[in-house]
């Protein structure tokens, strides 16, 4: 008679599997820097760093609302990249009309003070408007087949295009620029504006606060729960609905974080804004791995490096082509993404 081998933990049988695709994607991240540095002038070195952090920043962002609905209920949203182009819209709307702002503030504290304010304001707004979008677009066709809520992601996104082409029209719309563009630090000879700190920063204190709140919190529990086994979640007491309304709201929240770091860096914005950023965004969470947090905002990061470097070494135009050619190359090799799928392994 032979004795079974004793199971092993589903823990430790998954940290070969982690590790393995956090090595590989180390491997890959440095390659593609070596690249990077490889194509780019060394005289813009600094200066394009910085440039690809700041995009990257903001397509990670976005990235990471797909991601999290992707991982809670397995549904492509569509819609989300026309939740940050809202978001963009906003925070235009709160310092232009209600707090009646045209120019940069200089003050510093007045500048924290207005910046605390929209991040508020947007973030709050665009939580309230992703709930209101899941609750009357999405839950009624939770149980229906999956064709039909990403038809419905489609129709969402159309509509929430043509309510602010309905209030600000089709031409793009310019954001007041609070940052001074003249705050610059000097980096190796090249200056590097403070907004550039600022915007990486941001995003970077967003996501560390994302990840202690789903590791950390009963919330945060009850959605890893949720993304792992939604029926097995329900019986052990976890309120399914309010934990997907409240996914939607985190989402949709950073999304119009991302809308106000928009309007900021670029001082513009437009109603076709989101259907781009938004499948830039998508194209990050499908490359670092749908519903993995920590791998959408590393693909957002790689797909920021890709298009500056392509556009500092004079190909921009091949940027979008680039990316996707990345994300072919990235799956043909590992389907799951650079650092794999994390749906079943989340709570």
């Amino acid at each position: 008679m032979t004795s079974q081998a004793p199971p092993i933990p589903a823990s430790r049988a998954r940290m070969p599997v982690a590790a393995r695709g956090l090595a590989q994607g180390l491997v890959f991240g440095a390659i593609a820097l070596g690249v990077w540095l490889a194509i780019v002038p060394s005289n813009q070195w600094v200066e394009q760093f910085a440039n690809a952090m700041t995009l990257g920043a903001i397509y990670a962002l976005v990235a990471l609302g797909y991601t999290m609905v992707y991982g809670i209920i397995e549904l492509i949203n569509f819609a989300h990249g026309d939740v940050f182009m809202v978001g963009s819209f906003v925070s235009l709307w709160f310092l232009a009309d209600i707090l009646k702002l045209d120019g940069p503030i200089y003050d510093p504290l007045q500048l924290v003070l207005v910046l605390a304010a929209v991040f508020i304001f947007a973030m709050v707004v665009m939580g309230i408007v992703g709930v209101v979008i899941e609750r009357l677009a999405y839950r009624p066709l939770r149980n229906a087949p999956r064709l039909a809520p990403l038809i419905t992601a489609i129709g969402v996104s159309f509509i929430l295009q043509n309510i602010i082409q309905f209030i600000w029209g089709p031409f793009t719309t310019t954001s007041p620029q609070i940052f001074p563009v003249e705050w610059t630090v000097t980096i190796f000879g090249s200056p590097v504006g403070l907004l550039n700190f600022f915007i990486v920063g941001v995003a970077f204190g967003l996501m560390i606060a994302l990840q202690l709140f789903v590791g950390r919190t009963r919330l945060g529990r009850a959605m890893r729960s949720t993304a792992q086994d939604r029926e097995a979640a329900s019986l052990m007491g976890v309120d399914i609905n309010r934990t997907i309304a409240i996914t939607f709201l985190i989402g949709s929240a950073l999304a119009g974080a991302a809308g106000v770091v928009q309007g900021l860096y670029y001082g513009a914005t437009n109603f076709q804004l989101g259907f781009y950023a938004g499948l830039k965004a998508f194209t990050a969470a499908v490359l670092g791995g749908i519903g993995n947090t920590v791998g959408a905002a590393l693909g957002g990061f790689i797909i920021g490096f890709i298009e500056v470097g392509a556009q500092a070494a004079g190909y921009g135009r091949w940027g979008p082509a680039i990316v996707f050619a990345t994300l072919v190359i990235v799956l043909v090799f590992r389907p799951s993404g650079l650092l794999g799928q994390q749906i079943g392994e989340r709570a």
